[in-house]
């Protein structure tokens, strides 16, 4: 079995101890923060009714949007924490949480019309793997939303102790580089729009082309298409 199965134990552990703080911030990122336009975005792509599956769904507030806003969901995280704490909160919205990780999806029957995965893909150690069994889970034609985070993202300090030759379980994609892997991988980009911190203004960015927009984000939110 290759090292994988490390990293996978260590993401786990990592986020069963963020439970409760992730928990606590969850809804004010769907509502007012980093979040807030996620759904609106997807309202604009996938239709109403559509089967859509929120991996890395932490303590459920997404998923919960989703089925609010007319999608049948699911939703998965890898911390059985985290699932404990979505299955309480939302136990009356009918939506299937379990715990699984992407790996894990491509050998169960279901298929999906829509993947959301929002800041997810960052704690793979094989985005290639991970995106490639992303692409086999979506119906012909499904749709991927994914929120990579930017150069500006505190997260990012996650990966900082790799310069020390010190194991990490954060990788360093960028959004221009998913960008690329994805369509090398099956996908055709559909639209796209930048989160920015607090102080950056439109009028700020407005001039500038989209390689820099996207180095002074802090996330970067794409809808792919199967092809």
């Amino acid at each position: 079995m290759r090292e994988v199965a490390k990293w996978d134990t260590n993401v786990k552990n990592a986020w069963n101890q963020q439970a409760t703080s992730w928990d606590a911030r969850s809804e004010n990122m769907w509502e007012r923060g980093s979040r807030k336009d996620i759904i609106s975005f997807i309202e604009k792509h996938i239709a109403k009714g559509s089967s859509i599956i929120d991996i890395g769904c932490g303590s459920g507030y997404g998923t919960y949007k989703l089925k609010q806003a007319g999608y049948e969901a699911t939703g998965i995280d890898v911390s059985q924490k985290m699932i404990e704490l979505a299955t309480e909160q939302f136990a009356e919205q009918s939506i299937n949480y379990f715990v699984c990780n992407i790996s894990e999806l491509v050998h169960k029957p279901e298929r999906y019309d829509g993947i959301l995965a929002i800041n997810v893909l960052e704690w793979t150690e094989d985005p290639a793997e991970a995106i490639s069994d992303l692409h086999s889970i979506l119906h012909d034609k499904g749709y991927l939303c994914v929120g990579i985070l930017g150069p500006t993202a505190g997260p990012r300090q996650n990966s900082y102790p790799r310069l020390r030759g010190e194991d990490v379980i954060f990788n360093t994609m960028m959004p221009w580089e998913f960008e690329k892997l994805a369509s090398e991988l099956g996908f055709s980009l559909m639209d796209q729009y930048g989160v920015y911190k607090k102080g950056v203004t439109n009028e700020m960015i407005q001039n500038l082309s989209q390689e820099l927009k996207q180095a002074l984000s802090f996330m970067w939110v794409f809808m792919l298409q199967k092809d």
